[in-house]
């Protein structure tokens, strides 16, 4: 089976566009190009642990409903919830009313707190897991790789929860820290000049 489907201008694109056409603005604009933000990494992190369990679909229809729910994500905001918040936030019909990852996400702000002080910002620490070229797996065949094993290791080392290996390795799909795109997706090379014009975060070290 091809690896690619023809998008609405003709152009070849990763097949899981297929699932829904919203997917092919998120892919085309957003999936695997490069990420410094803390606040869009934070969030991208919560959204794809929110995703746990059900289709990216529902996550990204919801999207913007997240956001108005979580301060638009900023994380030293979150970290100020309370169980009054908790309350609010499970009688959002806007969002997945779910209280462990509704619970998790304040956590995972409180460690991104402590995190950013340590090692000067989430991008930073994030893209010191970036995988070399030769610890790659194959684009699209798996759901797990050793970075995203290293990074959810060390990230429930640091006290997160809702990180598991395969959310984390769809979160460095998303984040553009590896080109996923299909072989032959006309997004794939675009991916791949943003990444090598990319400059990586450096830590405070």
């Amino acid at each position: 089976m091809s690896k690619t489907i023809l998008g609405p201008d003709g152009r070849p694109r990763c097949r899981w566009c297929s699932a829904a056409p919203e997917f092919f603005a998120y892919h085309d604009a957003e999936w695997g190009f490069p990420v410094d933000d803390d606040r869009r990494l934070f969030e991208k992190l919560c959204l794809e642990s929110f995703q746990s369990g059900l289709s990216w679909r529902t996550i990204l229809a919801k999207r913007e409903n997240f956001r108005a729910a979580f301060r638009n994500f900023d994380y030293d905001a979150i970290a100020g919830f309370g169980e009054a918040d908790v309350g609010r936030l499970l009688k959002d019909e806007g969002i997945v009313r779910h209280r462990g990852k509704i619970e998790a996400v304040i956590n995972n702000a409180k460690r991104a707190q402590e995190l950013v002080k340590r090692e000067g910002s989430l991008a930073a620490y994030v893209w010191s897991f970036e995988p070399k070229a030769d610890e790659l797996a194959e684009p699209q065949s798996a759901s797990t790789s050793a970075a995203s094993i290293a990074l959810s290791k060390d990230l429930r080392k640091r006290g997160w929860t809702f990180v598991g290996p395969t959310t984390v390795y769809a979160f460095m799909q998303a984040m553009g820290l590896i080109n996923d795109h299909a072989e032959g997706c006309a997004i794939r090379p675009e991916a791949e000049r943003a990444r090598a014009a990319f400059r990586r975060p450096a830590g405070d070290a």
